[in-house]
């Protein structure tokens, strides 16, 4: 076979191994969690602190683990949850604090929160749990302050 037969051929060889392939999708990150400020506020006569939380590469999460998933067990009545739910949890006892079943897009990972009575001290550390319920993939922040 000459050279030239032979890279038609394997060019012809790799194009067919291609045709139909569909590209590789990039796996989400962990998400790297920070702690933006604290916001005081009273419901109801009551005071809290909610502590407000931005995920740095929020960026790396496709916008359809986001996307509304009525095919999957409904959030409360909220028959549109999400794909994905967002939990926050006590660094040192791994219990949930709080958590988030219909944010609409990774941006929204830049304004999530968790509050407690004014008062009550928190957790020194907090992680979060990103859990793609299509995929059954937890995806686990690092360990973020509570305090600036």
């Amino acid at each position: 076979m000459t050279a030239l037969k032979l890279r038609a051929y394997l060019a012809a060889t790799l194009v067919a191994l291609t045709m139909g392939a569909t590209p590789a999708q990039a796996v989400p990150p962990n998400p790297i969690l920070y702690l933006t400020g604290n916001e005081y506020y009273t419901v109801n006569g009551q005071a809290f602190v909610r502590y407000r939380y931005d995920v740095f590469n929020k960026d790396q999460y496709p916008a359809e683990m986001f996307a509304p998933a009525p095919g999957l067990p409904p959030c409360g009545n909220n028959t549109n949850s999400s794909r994905s739910w967002v939990d926050f949890f006590n660094g040192r006892t791994n219990q949930r604090i709080y958590g988030f079943c219909a944010l609409g897009s990774p941006n929204n990972l830049g304004s999530i929160w968790f509050a407690l009575p004014e008062g009550q001290i928190p957790p020194s550390y907090v992680y979060i749990k990103i859990t793609d319920r299509q995929t059954n993939t937890t995806y686990q922040s690092n360990l973020a302050d509570t305090t600036l």
